[in-house]
């Protein structure tokens, strides 16, 4: 049996006999390594994003499939697109081993399951310009790989994210995204260096996708939801410094038309006339 890296012997020993600011010190030093990491496999990224588009641009939905913490990362995504984007619900899906309670509380053997992933998929329903991404930090959650194996024989296009070299994840997928960030602080607690890598490499792919189906003008989140007082006042204050409106009426802009996007092109075509 190969021994994976993210299980492999953390770089650090008798960590109960440190103190606090060693502790700090050298999870901190672990954590430099992943950004490092991620950069490496920039350009594997970006051949995905790419490939994303397109099948987006036509209907597509990106699914996001994992267990663990690699699942409730893809949720968190996947949950944070809606409100930041305005787009649909379930535009972007994120789907865990053992469903929603495993957010929250582990189920037992969820992640052994090597059908129950497209059963989870098939409840959205599927068209072939999906894509479906598996997340797994050792690359090896037969809940995921069976997932991808099932969702590239349908002619969905499928990507993973993974953490060790050489996965067997990896082989099953269009495009393997393998950000190798060595061991753990502490050995195998792959919800550290691991998950932070995931979650850097989804945060990339989910921002760059919705850039390029032009959800950001200028730099700014244009369809983002109004669902609080700070959205909307931070949606005031773009649409003054897009106008020159007053707080006022900007606000008012702004609540009478639903979005950033809506009210200053409501505003322009108000000047024109």
């Amino acid at each position: 049996m190969n021994m994976k890296v993210t299980e492999s012997t953390s770089l650090y020993d008798n960590l109960e006999k440190m103190d606090v600011i060693s502790i700090l010190q050298n999870i901190n030093r672990e954590d430099k390594k992943v950004p490092l990491a991620v950069e490496k496999v920039i350009p594997e990224i970006c051949a995905l994003v790419e490939q994303i588009v397109p099948r987006m641009e036509k209907g597509g939905r990106l699914i996001y499939i994992g267990a663990g913490t690699s699942g409730r990362l893809g949720v968190l995504d996947a949950s944070e697109c809606p409100p930041t984007y305005g787009v649909p619900f379930d535009m972007v899906l994120g789907l865990i081993a053992g469903g929603d309670t495993a957010i929250r509380k582990a189920v037992e053997n969820a992640e052994d399951n090597p059908d129950q992933a497209w059963k989870d998929i098939l409840e959205y329903g599927f068209n072939t310009e999906d894509t479906v991404i598996g997340i797994a930090a050792s690359g090896t959650t037969p809940y995921v790989i069976g997932g991808v194996k099932t969702a590239r024989s349908k002619g969905l296009l499928t990507g993973s994210i993974t953490c060790n070299p050489d996965s067997p994840l990896s082989k099953e997928v269009d495009h393997a995204i393998e950000a190798v960030v060595g061991p753990e602080f502490i050995t195998g607690s792959t919800r550290m260096k691991a998950g932070t890598a995931q979650k850097l490499i989804l945060n990339m792919i989910s921002t760059s996708v919705m850039i390029k189906l032009g959800k950001v003008k200028g730099n700014k989140m244009v369809d983002m939801q109004l669902s609080n007082a700070k959205l909307v006042q931070r949606g005031t204050k773009m649409i003054m410094e897009a106008t020159g409106l007053d707080e006022g009426t900007a606000k008012e802009l702004l609540l009478s038309e639903g979005s950033v996007r809506k009210a200053t092109a409501y505003f322009y075509k108000s000047q024109k006339s």
